[in-house]
């Protein structure tokens, strides 16, 4: 069974920096798509970075670039996003998603099948 649980959450001042971590169990895929997407309070669910850990090809919301980078350990099978100049608009819930390599919208919500729990970010001004 996929398990993905995350960490690194917290709360920094704007302009801060934090890192996010993501550590995968269970999976049967050789090479997969990766993402982090978030969810502020009364939002949808919304994509931020994204990574196909076979290929290395990167994607990013245009809210986080140039500020946010994601990357990916296979060794350890974790998965990472780097975070900084974080503004308070960064606030929200932060998700690990999983799935297969024939994602096509890495981005997209519906795309994914396995997620994890979630964890906090919180900005302030």
């Amino acid at each position: 069974q996929v398990q993905l649980v995350e960490s690194g959450g917290g709360s920094v001042r704007a302009g801060g920096s934090l890192r996010l971590s993501c550590a995968a169990s269970g999976y049967a895929y050789d090479s997969s798509c990766m993402g982090w997407f978030r969810q502020a309070p009364g939002k949808e669910r919304e994509g931020v970075a994204a990574i196909y850990t076979g290929a290395g090809s990167t994607y990013y919301a245009d809210s986080v670039k140039g500020r946010f980078t994601i990357s990916h350990d296979n060794a350890k099978n974790a998965l990472y996003l780097q975070m900084h100049s974080l503004k308070p608009e960064d606030t929200a819930m932060y998700y690990c998603a999983a799935d297969g390599d024939r994602v096509e919208s890495p981005l997209a919500r519906y795309e994914y099948n396995f997620w994890g729990q979630g964890t906090q970010v919180t900005v302030s001004s």
